[in-house]
């Protein structure tokens, strides 16, 4: 099943949903980032929800982010999405180990800690919406569960899960759901979500039987008349070039250049974000240097 995102509206526009499979772009996070099994859980949550919340804006540009400043032994995690299905994201410790919570699962809550998770949205104004809570348990979905009501002020049902291989951890499952109330939500309909929110399986038991996003989401609503209102596909794409990182160089300014330039040795940076290392030589760096000078 190739990742891709749905909304839509349930019982007379009085709920909205979002449902998702994300398997394949959390699988090349995974890989493109070296992470431990826990730490592909955390991050794989993360740009679940970030895609279904970034597919919530309205503009071309708009750019989400989600941060979790925490002092688990994760170290932090950071996400960005846009309108369009793309995300990406790293945490700070992709080397996390640690043993199976009391569940016997992946303990995310355990790797992320306490702290504070920082929702970010830059939608063209002067300056970003940005609102803040203090992390919950740390195994994301009660996060932004707490988050939307806490900030946002809006009751929401937010489920998350990536499955992973005994064998090769790679991601055999991954994706979720945010089911959203209303205001004037009538209290029939609130408490028959909750009656199938509490019964519902695991999300990533659902993906595991062959459920769809659709599938989800007409299980959990389809009593109260669930319209699937648009379809996206999803996928792990970063907006890093040789391009971008030279201009960056550039803003270094020629002190720094010409000290990078004595070293006599080519650099590395490295995009935090799809972990893409970008190497420049000496003489590409003199070029470099040459132009800005050229430019004074």
């Amino acid at each position: 099943m190739t990742d891709y995102l749905i909304r839509g509206t349930a019982a007379n526009d009085s709920i909205r949903a979002f449902a998702i499979t994300t398997k394949d772009l959390v699988e090349e996070a995974r890989r493109r980032h070296n992470l431990s099994p826990v730490a592909t859980a955390a991050l794989g949550r993360t740009m679940t929800a970030a895609l279904m919340m970034g597919m919530d804006m309205k503009n071309d540009k708009d750019i989400l982010t989600l941060q979790f400043m925490c002092d688990g032994p994760i170290g932090g995690i950071t996400v960005t999405a846009d309108s369009h299905g793309h995300v990406k994201g790293f945490v700070e410790n992709p080397d996390v180990i640690l043993p199976p919570n009391q569940f016997g699962k992946l303990d995310v809550g355990g790797a992320v800690g306490g702290g504070v998770l920082h929702v970010m949205k830059d939608i063209g104004l002067k300056e970003p919406y940005a609102g803040e809570v203090e992390i919950q348990n740390g195994e994301i979905a009660q996060d932004l569960t707490y988050y939307f009501a806490a900030s946002e002020q809006v009751p929401s049902v937010v489920a998350l899960g990536v499955l992973l291989d005994r064998s090769d951890y790679s991601v055999r499952e991954a994706g979720g759901y945010i089911i959203q109330l209303m205001p004037d939500c009538p209290e029939e309909v609130i408490a028959e979500l909750e009656k199938a929110a509490v019964s519902a399986d695991p999300v990533t038991t659902m993906l595991k039987n062959g459920m769809s996003p659709e599938d989800i989401l007409n299980h959990l609503l389809g009593s109260m008349d669930f319209k699937k209102m648009q379809q996206e596909p999803v996928a792990f794409s970063c907006n890093c070039s040789r391009e971008r990182v030279t201009k960056a160089l550039i803003a270094m300014g020629a002190g720094e250049l010409q000290s990078l330039i004595a070293d006599e040795k080519p650099i590395t940076l490295n995009c935090h974000f799809c972990n893409t290392d970008y190497t420049f030589e000496k003489e590409e760096l003199e070029a470099i240097l040459a132009g800005l000078l050229q430019k004074k």
